[in-house]
């Protein structure tokens, strides 16, 4: 508890890589993966790729997977992107552009 509050009350970013998750066997379905309660919970979220050909996707794939498998909201949907930019090493005139 004291660790995820830290990462909600700091905005540390999470990558993570859903689709080497199954393949890795860390959840046995997308339907399980936690990412959902993890935005609810108010942590800062990016979903992306890991090895993109040995564990199947690129990160519009595992976007695409976890949209599918846990139907997020158009919400839900723009947070992830919105904290992707944010997460990113842009400097702050390129991160402004790209929002």
């Amino acid at each position: 508890p004291a660790l995820v509050a830290r990462l909600v009350r700091e905005q540390i970013p999470l990558t993570l890589c859903p689709l080497s998750n199954v393949r890795l066997r860390g959840i046995d379905t997308m339907e399980q993966h936690p990412l959902r309660d993890m935005l609810d919970a108010g942590l800062k979220c990016t979903v992306n790729s890991d090895d993109p050909s040995y564990f199947g996707g690129y990160a519009q794939d595992n976007f695409d997977a976890v949209r599918t498998a846990l139907g997020l909201t158009e919400d839900q949907e723009r947070a992830l992107a919105r904290n992707s930019f944010e997460a990113a090493f842009l400097e702050d005139d390129e991160d402004l552009r790209a929002r």
